[in-house]
This record gives C-alpha cells, sequence and structure tokens, in this order.
C-alpha cells in the first residue's frame, strides 16, 4: 500500500480541500446533506469565525496516492479551559473534530497527529468528536443513520465508532435529539397545564421583534447563559460569536418561531425553532450558482418546510426546581407547534441536542410523546 501522509493545513487550497473531501465520502450516502461549501469554508477560517477570539486549531488533511483521503481538527478553547472539570472540560482539557477517513489506517494516523498536537500543548486529556466549538456540532452520531440530520446537526458513517473505540477512546456523554408529529395535540395533562399558564395574568409568551434583533438576541444571550451554566460541556458564548450566529441565522429567523416567556415582566425564559434549512440547501450540491441563490432566496421569503428544529430553550436558573419550569416550557412549545404547523406547514418538530441526563428536558420531551429519533456521542481519552 502506498504510504501515508500527514500534513498541516497550510494554505487556501488546503482548506477547501479539506472541505471537499466528505463530498467524495458521503456521495453514495441518500440520508447527508451536503454543507454550502462557503458555509464550511468559513468555519475553519479564523477571520470569519467568531469562535477563534477564543479558541487555537490545526486541521491536518491526510493524502495517500496523490489524493486526500482524510482530515481532522485538533483545538484548544481557552474558554473551556476555565470551566469547571465536573461540566465535561477545565483544565489541561483539548479537544478533536472535524474527522471524515477513508478508512481506519488513515482515522488512526489522523488521530494520532490530533493527539501529538494537543500534547504538545500541554493537554492532558482529548474529547471528541467536537466540531469545532460545543455549540456547533457536538458528538458521534451513533444512532439515527437512516434519515437526515436537520440544520446545525452532524452527520457520520456508521463504522467511526468502531474506529474510535478501538483508538481507546471511552464514552463520556450522550447528546438526543427528540422527533414528534407537531400536526397532533398534545396529551389532556400537557393541554391542562398550558390552558393554566394562559389564565395566568403574570405570564405573557410574546414573539421576537426582528426589527429590534440586536436587544432580543441580547434578552435571549442572558437567559441562555444563565440557564445552561450548570451543564455539562457549558462554554459561555461570547458577542464575536453571537454577531455570528446572528450573520448566519437572521435569514431563517421568523418573529413567531421565536418566542420569549416573560412573568410580571421579566423575561425568564425563551425558545428558538428554525425551519429545517437543510431542506432547502441539500439539493444544491454545496453551491449556491448558478441558481443556488435564486432558489434560496426564494424559499427563504416563506419557507414551507416539512420539519422544524429547536435547537435552543431554556429558563433561568431560579426557576428550574419549580412548577413553573416546565409549564413555561409546554406554553412556549404549544406556541411555536401551532404557528409553524398554521404558517410554514410544518408537520414534523425536532427537538435537541439535549444532554442524556438532563431529567428536566426529558421529562418534558417524553411528557409531549416525542421519541429519541437520532443519538450523538461524545468520547474521552488520556492523553
Amino acid at each position: 500500500m502506498t504510504a501515508l501522509t500527514i500534513t498541516p493545513v497550510a494554505t487556501r487550497a488546503d482548506r477547501k480541500a479539506f472541505v471537499d473531501l466528505p463530498f467524495r465520502l458521503y456521495r453514495d450516502d441518500p440520508h447527508w446533506v451536503p454543507p454550502l461549501k462557503g458555509e464550511a469554508l468559513g468555519l475553519i477560517t479564523p477571520e470569519k469565525n467568531g469562535w477563534y477570539s477564543h479558541a487555537e486549531a490545526q486541521l491536518f488533511l491526510a493524502h495517500r496516492d496523490g489524493r486526500v483521503v482524510g482530515r481532522i481538527s485538533a483545538h484548544i478553547d481557552t474558554l473551556a479551559l476555565t470551566m469547571p472539570a465536573a461540566q465535561g472540560f477545565g483544565p489541561g482539557v483539548g479537544q478533536w473534530g472535524l474527522m471524515e477517513a477513508e478508512d481506519e489506517q488513515v482515522f488512526a494516523a489522523l488521530l494520532a497527529q490530533a493527539e501529538d498536537w494537543l500534547r504538545g500543548k500541554g493537554m492532558t486529556r482529548a474529547l471528541g468528536p467536537i466540531s469545532q466549538s460545543i455549540w456547533e456540532e457536538p458528538g458521534l452520531l451513533i444512532q439515527g443513520y437512516d434519515h437526515p440530520p436537520t440544520v446545525m446537526m452532524g452527520h457520520a458513517r456508521p463504522e467511526y465508532r468502531g474506529w474510535i473505540e478501538r483508538a481507546g477512546y471511552l464514552p463520556v456523554k450522550q447528546l438526543q435529539t427528540y422527533e414528534l408529529d407537531i400536526t397532533q395535540e398534545f396529551p389532556p395533562l400537557v393541554k391542562r397545564i398550558i390552558r393554566s399558564g394562559e389564565k395566568n395574568p403574570s405570564i405573557v409568551v410574546r414573539e421576537v421583534d426582528k426589527r429590534k434583533f440586536e436587544e432580543e438576541a441580547a434578552i435571549i444571550l442572558s437567559i441562555l447563559n444563565d440557564a445552561w451554566s450548570d451543564n455539562w460541556g457549558f462554554v459561555p458564548l461570547t458577542p464575536p460569536e453571537i454577531k455570528d450566529v446572528g450573520v448566519k441565522l437572521k435569514p431563517i429567523v421568523f418573529n413567531d418561531l421565536i418566542r420569549i416567556a416573560e412573568l410580571d415582566g421579566r423575561p425568564v425564559a425563551f425558545m428558538i425553532t428554525l425551519p429545517d434549512l437543510n431542506e432547502a440547501i441539500a439539493p444544491l450540491n454545496g453551491h449556491l450558482l448558478p441558481f443556488g441563490w435564486a432558489r434560496l432566496l426564494w424559499w427563504l421569503r416563506k419557507p414551507r418546510v416539512r420539519t422544524m428544529r429547536v435547537p435552543l430553550m431554556g429558563v433561568v436558573k431560579d426557576l428550574q426546581s419549580s412548577r413553573l419550569a416546565s409549564q413555561l416550557a409546554f406554553m412556549l412549545i404549544e406556541a411555536i407547534r401551532r404557528a409553524s404547523v398554521a404558517n410554514y406547514g410544518a408537520s414534523r418538530g425536532e427537538i435537541g441536542w439535549i444532554l442524556d441526563d438532563n431529567q428536566g428536558m426529558n421529562s418534558i420531551a417524553t411528557a409531549i410523546e416525542s421519541r429519541v429519533n437520532k443519538v450523538y456521542q461524545i468520547y474521552e481519552r488520556t492523553l
């Protein structure tokens, strides 16, 4: 067999090759959704990704017989290093992700290279795959290969799980997504809880105002960073990242799909729902030219989708142990469920990801009769 070589990504051509590889590896997989290449390049370009304001990364490519056969990212999030070790990160914890490989030999060589880079930076433990921020695409898909991922969720070849585990990595955390038929009303108990909340004059569930995008985003960020602060893997979102997310998501932000719950005038909970952009970009094969722009812009005018995804929701920490927390969550979900069906023709919802040990959110998902449809796993190993 021809010798395998691994080189660091150093040029624009290298980054292009890094982005192009999955298009070959997944070309026969009907459930892989080709990302827009411009977006994929932006995520690995420090000048275009606010995550790099508190992180550093080194990308690697594997070559054999004159062609690219694998890729990986080794990276360190300096904010993650400051988090409590009990929450998954902490001092000495580096990460790897964006891993794709033709075969296990290629994968093992890439992983060894990523680990060497992390050791050279003083890291003593590796977590992966995390691609690259915990807020982007964390975890390896281990269940749910039989249907496409929704917007901002990952896909993977089934054999990757065995390759990672044979490399000495052990599972440390699972992330789940839930799906449900949103054309159906919720069970009677949930409906009674929602009606009770709707009669409470202290509770107001309102739409966001996209004309006040920055102001509304600040409210949501404040609730998010409070609500999620004790979660495993939590790293606070920073202003540069918020700015990038705003630019990326603003075209698919719709007032009736993002709600804020107020208690006596105080914002205490939120829920963000996105039309599944993957339904629109899947046919484009990564390219907006020559006609992709027109198709996408037309779709964005008024999306008609099958699936709505809930990537984020939260209730402020001081209410999380109260009955009010689940009531607010049910009210937010019901308000957006109605809008999704009536205004966008949606029939399916996906909630997640949710940590496997997040009892509150998993109980809410069960109460509305949703079921786990995908499971992602994060692994760890001492370096």
